[in-house]
C-alpha cells in the first residue's frame, strides 16, 4: 500500500489540475457574454431589458442542459477516455462557433447577430459542461469532493476573470474583433491540452487497432446503460422529497444572487455612470486571487466541517449582505463603498458553491450520477437566467436597493423556516441507491 501512495498523490494532482484549467476554458466564454459583453451594451446605452434578454438568450442552451446528461451517460465509454470524447468533440465546435463572432462589425446595431452567435456557441459549451461534470462525479472519491469542487469554481473564476476583465479591456482599447479573436485562440489552445491530457495511462489517441484494446473498448461499451432506463433514473432521484427541498433552498439563493449582481451592475453603469470597462474589471478582476484562496480554503473546510453545516453558513452571510448593503443604497454615490461592495460580492457565488456542489452530489444516484448532476446544474443555470431576466423587469419599476435587500430578505425568510424545521439530529448525506 505504501508503494502505491505516491501514485495515488500523482493522479489527484492530475484531477486538481485538470478540473481547474477545464472550468477556466468554460469561465472565459461566460465572463466574455454575460459580464463585458453585457456591460457593454448597458454602456452604449441600451435599456435594462434589452440587456436582460440578451443574457437570458445567452443562457436558454444551459437550461436545456439536463438533456445531454443521460446520453453522455449512455455513450460514456471510448478509446481515448470515459465521456472525454464529449469533451473534446464539444471544445472543438464551441471554438468554431467563437470564429463566427469575427463577423460582428457592430455589436449593438448587430445585436441580434451577437445573440444568435453566443446561443450556438452556448450549446456546445453546455454539453461540454455536462461532459466534464459526469467525468467530475464519476471519478473523484467522495473524501475529495468538496477540494474538487473548490478546483473547478477556482477554475470558473480565474475563466471569468480572464474574460470579464482581461476581454472586456480588449474590447474597451481594441474593439470587438480583437475581442472575440483572442477568445477564440484561448479555446483552440485549451481544447488541444483536453485531447493530450490522460487521467487513465490506458486511454489511447486514436481508435484501437490491436486485439487488446478492441476487447476492452467492446466490454466497455456493452457497459452502457440503456437511454430509456437513464432517463427514469434521473427522473425518480429528482422528485424526492428530499432532493426538492434540498435543492428548492439552493436554486432560491443562486435566483436571489444572480438578480442582485445584475441590477447593482446595471446601477453602477446606467444610474452612477461607471465605465462599462471599470464595472467588468472589478467584477471579474481585483479580487480573483483572494477570491481563489478563500474558495480552495472554502473546498477543505466543506470536507472537513461538513457541506450542509458550511452551506447554511455561507447563506447566512450572503443574506445579511444584502440586507445591510442594500440598506445603504443611497451612499453608493461613495465610490469606495460601491467599489468595497461589489469586490466582497466576489466571495459570495464561489463560496456557495463550493458548499452547495457537493450537497448535490451526495443526492445523486448510482449509474446516473452523472445526469442527475448534470440535471441540477441546469436548474442552477436556469435560475441565473430567470435571475437576470427578473433583474431587467424588476429595474424598470424599482431601484436596485429595493431589489438586492428583498433578495436579502427573502434568503434569510428561508433560513428562518430551515432553522424552525430542523431536525433533531443532523441526517447523514447517505448516497441513494438504484430500483431494481
Amino acid at each position: 500500500m505504501l508503494r502505491k501512495l505516491p501514485v495515488l498523490k500523482e493522479s489527484a494532482r492530475l484531477r486538481y489540475f485538470t478540473f481547474l484549467y477545464l472550468y477556466i476554458m468554460q469561465g472565459i466564454p461566460s465572463g466574455f457574454a454575460l459580464t463585458a459583453v453585457a456591460n457593454y451594451l448597458t454602456g452604449k446605452g441600451l435599456s435594462s431589458q434589452s440587456v436582460g434578454t440578451f443574457v437570458a438568450i445567452v443562457g436558454i442552451p444551459w437550461i436545456i442542459q439536463f438533456i445531454w446528461g443521460p446520453i453522455i451517460d449512455r455513450y460514456q465509454f471510448s478509446v481515448i477516455g470515459h465521456r472525454k470524447q464529449w469533451i473534446v468533440l464539444t471544445q472543438f465546435m464551441a471554438f468554431i462557433a467563437s470564429l463566427s463572432l469575427l463577423f460582428i462589425n457592430d455589436p449593438v446595431k448587430q445585436l441580434g447577430m451577437v445573440s444568435l452567435a453566443f446561443f450556438i456557441h452556448s450549446n456546445f459549451a453546455s454539453v461540454q459542461d455536462a461532459s466534464v461534470d459526469a467525468m467530475a462525479i464519476s471519478i473523484v472519491p467522495e473524501s475529495e469532493r468538496g477540494r474538487v469542487n473548490a478546483f473547478m469554481r477556482g477554475g470558473y473564476l480565474l475563466g471569468i476573470a480572464l474574460g470579464s476583465a482581461g476581454l472586456s479591456t480588449i474590447l474597451y482599447h481594441s474593439g470587438f474583433f480583437y475581442a472575440a479573436l483572442t477568445q477564440s485562440g484561448l479555446l483552440l489552445v485549451f481544447t488541444i491540452i483536453t485531447y493530450l491530457i490522460k487521467l487513465d495511462q490506458a486511454d489511447s489517441y486514436i481508435p484501437a487497432f490491436n486485439i487488446r484494446n478492441k476487447a476492452r473498448v467492446v466490454k466497455e461499451k456493452l457497459n452502457n446503460p440503456q437511454l430509456k432506463w437513464l432517463f427514469k433514473q434521473l427522473y425518480i432521484g429528482i422528485i424526492t422529497p428530499k432532493s426538492l427541498r434540498t435543492f428548492g433552498v439552493i436554486a432560491l439563493v443562486y435566483t436571489c444572487n444572480s438578480v442582485f449582481i445584475r441590477s447593482y451592475s446595471y446601477h453602477l453603469i446606467h444610474t452612477l455612470h461607471w465605465q462599462y470597462n471599470s464595472v467588468s474589471v472589478l467584477q471579474g478582476g481585483w479580487g480573483t486571487l483572494a477570491t481563489l484562496l478563500v474558495t480552495l480554503g472554502g473546498g477543505v473546510l466543506a470536507d472537513r466541517i461538513g457541506a450542509p453545516k458550511l452551506q447554511t453558513k455561507v447563506m447566512l452571510a450572503i443574506c445579511l449582505f444584502l440586507i445591510v448593503f442594500n440598506c445603504m443604497g443611497g451612499l453608493w454615490l461613495h465610490k469606495s463603498l460601491s467599489v468595497s461592495g461589489l469586490i466582497l460580492w466576489n466571495f459570495a457565488d464561489p463560496m456557495f458553491s463550493v458548499a452547495a456542489m457537493p450537497v448535490l452530489m451526495a443526492l445523486c444516484r448510482d449509474k446516473v450520477e452523472g445526469s442527475q448532476f448534470t440535471a441540477y446544474m441546469a436548474l442552477v443555470n436556469f435560475c441565473d437566467v430567470m435571475g437576470a431576466y427578473i433583474s431587467g423587469w424588476a429595474m424598470t419599476y424599482v431601484g436596485a436597493p429595493v431589489i438586492g435587500a428583498t433578495c436579502g430578505a427573502l434568503v434569510l425568510l428561508v433560513l428562518i423556516l430551515r432553522y424552525i424545521n430542523r431536525p433533531t439530529v443532523e441526517p447523514m448525506l447517505l448516497k441513494p441507491q438504484l430500483d431494481v
